[in-house]
């Protein structure tokens, strides 16, 4: 038997589109967006949403979509996400070391636009991929695509022993529903928190970096309905129960104990957490649930306050930080969520 190729994240790269302030989006658009009754509570939620700033490549300070048909939006998808896909990927690729031709396999996730062909197959075109690269496209997934995305590239560098390239592109600005459209307090969360980014990860057969030890999920198909993202013909639309956190309360100890078990680790040492931001209450479960120190999400809550909740990038943001702070993390525990509800986790080691 050959020697098993340990799969490591090599390189990141990111990519965002212009920022705005909170309270700027609640200004200049949101208090006249929601109206009566509504605007009080929408109000609260914006101010207690943990976020500062966030990105957007349509902004709605300067280009309302909200009336837009869907059709519409998928055309401006295109024309918004490739040049950020191309910006993150082209990054990942200097930090690693490696050309776009290098590519064994190229994964993309997104579940915020829909072309055919799909940015896999616009983005190794324009970049230069091999006519051999192979690619996998994660649509639907969510939040937590990223994890089953960095899964399917390391299992594809350790079987193969070629580099993968992971790429989490998402532009929720271009999915405010109309003022017309029903208003609950999902709508306005989601309205509150989400943003746009793209981030792409290199992941190669051994070399310094992270290596990733194993992916791991669970999905409680019971609460199927607490977390939604459906099509319309208004954009989409995204569903959000107020009881996911209780779900994730009840799952994450035991995922995380489980992971750790079979890698003969505790908690105590895991020096970094990179846990999806899905809002302040998510945080606030995990860090109790697991017994936290208040700084071990410290990362964590500032790409919320710096980038608010961009969907399935966000996890690859705070592994960004991460590992650029002037002691990164010698062991990290990659945690996200999302529609089933599910929840994946993945360990990695420092390398070289």
């Amino acid at each position: 038997m050959g020697i098993v190729s340990v799969p490591v994240i090599a390189g990141l790269g990111t990519a965002q589109p212009p920022s705005a302030r909170q309270d700027e989006l609640w200004e200049g658009f949101f208090s006249r967006h929601f109206t009566g009754t509504t605007r009080s509570l929408a109000q609260r939620i914006f101010a207690n949403s943990g976020v500062t700033t966030r990105q957007a490549a349509v902004n709605p300070l300067l280009e309302d979509v909200s009336d837009w048909p869907t059709e519409r939006r998928m055309r401006r998808y295109l024309v918004e996400a490739l040049p950020l896909g191309k910006e993150a990927v082209g990054r990942a690729l200097t930090a690693a070391g490696l050309d776009a031709g290098d590519i064994g396999l190229f994964v993309v996730c997104s579940c915020t636009g829909y072309a055919t062909p799909g940015l896999d197959i616009l983005l190794a075109r324009d970049l230069g991929m091999a006519p051999g690269t192979q690619r996998m496209f994660v649509g639907h997934m969510g939040c937590y695509a990223a994890l089953p995305g960095l899964g399917a590239a390391s299992d594809f560098v350790t079987a193969r022993g070629r580099p993968a390239l992971l790429l989490c592109a998402e532009l929720t600005s271009l999915h405010i529903q109309p003022s017309t459209a029903r208003v609950d307090t999902q709508q306005i969360v989601s309205h509150a928190l989400f943003s746009d980014a793209a981030v792409a990860a290199v992941v190669l057969p051994g070399g310094p970096g992270y290596a990733v030890r194993e992916v791991t999920s669970v999905t409680d198909t019971s609460t199927a309905d607490h977390m939604t993202w459906d099509v319309t013909d208004s954009g989409f639309r995204m569903g959000l129960s107020p009881k996911v956190p209780q779900v994730l309360s009840t799952h994450v100890r035991g995922l995380v104990d489980d992971l750790l078990a079979r890698h003969g680790a505790t908690l105590d040492e895991l020096d970094g957490w990179a846990v999806h931001p899905g809002g302040p209450r998510i945080l606030n479960v995990v860090e109790r649930e697991l017994g936290l120190p208040p700084e071990a999400l410290a990362a964590s809550r500032a790409t919320l306050d710096e980038h608010g909740n961009c969907s399935s990038p966000t996890v690859l943001l705070i592994l960004d930080r991460l590992r650029r702070a002037p002691t990164p993390p010698e062991r990290i525990l990659m945690l996200a969520f999302g529609p089933g509800l599910t929840l994946y986790a993945v360990l990695l080691d420092r390398q070289g």
